[in-house]
């Protein structure tokens, strides 16, 4: 009688996974590479050394036999032996068989092994009886037997006339203990070049991998620190050095981006907290506009208009200034000429001022967006600096230079190092309308372009503020 069939579980059992190992690191895999590779070709050259040497030993014994079963085939064949002529130390097998370790045994009439030359034993077989019983001499028969776990080579030659026959005797033991001893020492030799091999790959891949396991440790730590300031191992003039090298300089931009930032974030929080606490303060008074003469009620709502504007002038600035310069475009070629004055004209209508443009058909590659507001960003510096217009603001552009030239009262001798720096203003500024960030942006482009920006006074009073790009 059989139980109640068992339900399938909801829940079925997870399929087992075999333990995932970490990976080696490469100090450690080259170090195996190089072992696995030296092993290779050890045990390759190992292999086909000692086949070769094995098959010269065994052709060199077989040759030796057979020399030797050949000579006293051709003796028997030249006169008339029997068995007792090869017993004893001066019978003829000493002359013929004892330069090459070889035994003879004789065999009588009837292939029975003659007492007193027996040699080893080694019992003869059915063959040799016959051998001994011919009437032909010199009839040879070579083979390969075993006795007792041991191996032998042998070569029996008829003596003719039915008068008996002469065994030849080789042990091959001694050859096959040379042999061994040769594959063990191959195998040996084979286990100590591989680990020679492993040693000297990791001394050699510790070499190799040193500096770039230092430049991860370095990479690392910046990741999860955040720090810029680590020092990286840029040493070598290879693939490791150079990269060590880019990665240095990546950190020096990116500690350089870091810092402009933070300054950026400082000193627009300085500037918008002016404009700010203005507009706080004439919000304050709005509550009780009505009570306020008129004339306080348009001075009120001027002033809110005027820091309405510097607020949006100044974070339009701002946003120009920390945008990422792709956002003005891919370079392309353009006529510098045609961009100065499409920005002069807008110039124009803004402030209402006599702009002329001297330029020439230079072609430059560039953002157009982003020259164009330097460009207007120089003419509105111009044209906020010489309100009075005791001159028309010229624009003149050689080559791939820009110059914005006035008649206003020019740039003090302590400020000319500074007009570019974000945010500054010279005293004689301070009290005009602006933001600081003009002048910046203007530097800032010129940069972008592999160029400079430059200020100077005019010969006859003025300033000459302008740009140059790079090839």
């Amino acid at each position: 009688m059989t139980g109640p069939a068992r339900r399938p579980s909801r829940f079925p059992r997870p399929a087992y996974r075999l333990p995932r190992f970490p990976r080696p690191g490469l100090r450690t895999t080259l170090a195996l590479a190089f072992a696995a590779i030296a092993a290779l070709v050890a045990v390759v050259i190992g292999t086909l050394g000692y086949h070769a040497a094995a098959q010269l030993i065994w052709d060199d014994e077989t040759a030796d036999f057979g020399a030797a079963v050949d000579s006293v085939g051709r003796q028997v064949q030249r006169e008339v032996l029997f068995p007792g002529d090869f017993a004893g130390p001066s019978g003829l097998s000493a002359d013929l068989v004892r330069p090459i370790r070889v035994t003879t045994q004789s065999l009588d009439p009837d292939g029975a092994v003659l007492p007193g030359t027996a040699r080893l034993d080694l019992p003869p077989v059915p063959a040799d009886q016959e051998l001994a019983r011919t009437d032909q001499p010199g009839r040879t028969s070579i083979g390969l037997r075993h006795q007792r776990g041991e191996g032998y080579r042998v070569g029996v030659v008829s003596l003719g006339g039915r008068r008996g026959a002469v065994q030849i005797i080789q042990q091959v033991g001694p050859t096959e203990a040379l042999l061994t001893t040769l594959r063990t020492r191959t195998v040996a030799l084979v286990a100590v070049v591989a680990v020679l091999a492993g040693a000297a790959g990791r001394l050699l891949a510790g070499r190799i991998t040193g500096r770039l396991v230092r430049l991860t440790a370095a990479a690392e730590l910046v990741a999860t620190s955040g720090r810029l300031d680590v020092q990286v191992p840029a040493a070598g003039t290879d693939e490791v050095g150079r990269l060590g090298r880019a990665f240095d300089r990546m950190l020096v931009r990116l500690a350089a981006a870091k810092e402009n930032q933070r300054r950026l974030v400082q000193d627009a929080g300085h500037e918008l907290r002016t404009p700010l606490t203005s507009l706080r303060t004439n919000l304050a008074v709005l509550p009780s506009l009505d009570r306020l003469p008129p004339a306080e009620q348009a001075a009120l709502m001027s002033d809110l208009a005027d820091e309405a504007r510097e607020l949006t002038q100044l974070v339009e600035e701002l946003v120009a200034l920390a945008a990422d310069r792709r956002a003005d475009g891919r370079p392309t070629g353009v006529v510098l000429a045609d961009v100065v004055r499409e920005a002069a004209a807008q110039a124009r209508r803004r402030s209402g001022r006599q702009i002329v443009v001297d330029a020439d058909a230079t072609v430059v590659t560039a953002r157009p967006d982003a020259l164009a507001r330097a460009v207007g960003n120089l003419l509105d510096n111009a044209a906020k600096f010489d309100p009075d217009g005791t001159g028309p603001i010229e624009v003149v552009v050689r080559g791939p230079r820009v110059e914005v030239r006035d008649r206003g009262p020019g740039i003090d001798a302590a400020d000319l190092d500074r007009v570019f720096d974000r945010f500054y203003r010279a005293t004689a500024a301070r009290s005009l309308p602006g933001s600081g960030l003009g002048l910046a942006i203007v530097h800032e482009v010129a940069r972008s372009h592999g160029g400079t920006a430059f200020a100077a006074n005019r010969e006859g009073g003025g300033a000459v503020i302008g740009f140059t790009l790079g090839s």
